[in-house]
């Protein structure tokens, strides 16, 4: 195993308390980046960072995205202009739209997927059996877990691990030398496994550009407010998951449906087939003879980045195309009688 990087401390975080600080007194505030503490409870052993948590007497829900009771961020960034910054870049309301892909992106996303699959999943597997991961703020990481609040960031600045009220910032190095800094060994084993990029020489050092890992971050991150926001509007019986941040593919997505509308709502940030970032939509059964369901190399339908970018409003047609494919699988699988045809 390489040697450790060497690393500086940073100020730990933690993204519910920053939010907290940041409303104000009166509100109960909720993000969408995993905080502390940790969750030691089957079967997530993860929080639900936008759920509005148990009841808070004096202080109303502040929500990250509409569907619960309480007022949203996007409301009070109307009443405080001062705050659509701040909020902007989590994602939490005034929302911004995505920056061009800078060059090499398709080179770092290799490396982070690497880093995902090999390193920081095992790390929080090892602790709770889960390999899921999450959205945070710059890049993407794990839930907190115990003991000690535990947690492993992806950021553009580099790797860091934080735990007991510390936190550190280890460089982008090898492979090795950022499971040496995680004190776990890089599970070699995920080549069999998943269709992910080979691990190749450890102790080379791993191609993520500064840039490329903040667009990333930034996919992410809409990607996380678009399907917590279609996860909110479910129907009674629509039985969603949570949105996770899946290793093996290095895609943020979410199930949700009932009977023959269910499917998988996902961000990609691209892959061997497809370059380009994409969201998507995987029925589990895709309504038969229907040629909505056309994207190359599986039997659903995408939406590209680069006409996602032609668009106005770019969470707004992320939400678009989702709830446009949501309604599609509902209205296929309505009954005859109900008068429902596909949008």
């Amino acid at each position: 195993m390489g040697a450790i990087m060497s690393a500086r401390p940073v100020p730990p975080r933690d993204p519910r308390a920053e939010a907290a600080a940041v409303a104000g007194p009166g509100w109960a505030a909720r993000v969408l980046e995993p905080s502390p503490p940790a969750v030691a409870e089957e079967p997530w052993f993860a929080d639900d960072p936008p759920a509005p948590g148990p009841s808070e007497p004096g202080r109303a829900p502040l929500l990250p995205v509409p569907g619960g009771p309480g007022a949203t961020w996007d409301d009070l960034c109307r009443e405080r202009p001062a705050l659509r910054a701040w909020c902007a870049e989590r994602w939490l309301g005034a929302w911004r739209d995505l920056p061009a892909p800078p060059p090499g992106l398709e080179e770092t996303r290799l490396g982070v997927h690497r880093l995902a699959v090999y390193v920081a999943s095992p790390w929080r597997r090892a602790r709770t059996g889960r390999i899921g991961l999450r959205w945070t703020l710059g890049g993407l990481g794990t839930p907190f877990t115990a003991p000690g609040d535990a947690q492993v960031r992806i950021v553009r600045d580099g790797l860091v691990v934080q735990g007991g009220g510390r936190a550190r910032l280890h460089p982008f190095g090898s492979l090795a030398a950022a499971a040496a800094a995680l004190g776990v060994a890089p599970d070699l084993g995920a080549a069999e496994r998943f269709d992910v990029p080979p691990p190749g020489d450890l102790e080379a050092p791993l191609p993520i550009d500064p840039a490329g890992l903040g667009f990333l971050g930034e996919w992410f991150g809409l990607a996380a407010s678009a399907l917590e926001t279609l996860r909110a509007e479910c129907d009674p019986g629509d039985d969603p998951g949570r949105p996770q941040l899946w290793p093996e593919h290095l895609d943020l997505a979410v199930d949700l449906g009932a009977g023959a509308a269910r499917a998988t709502f996902g961000a990609s940030p691209g892959d061997a087939h497809h370059p380009e970032p994409y969201l998507y939509a995987l029925p589990a059964q895709a309504p038969p003879g229907d040629p909505f369901w056309d994207a190359p190399g599986f039997r659903g339908r995408l939406l590209g980045l680069r006409d996602l970018r032609a668009a106005p409003g770019h969470r707004d047609a992320a939400l678009a195309f989702l709830r446009g494919c949501r309604d599609r699988l509902r209205a296929a699988a309505a009954p005859p009688e109900a008068g429902v045809t596909p949008p």
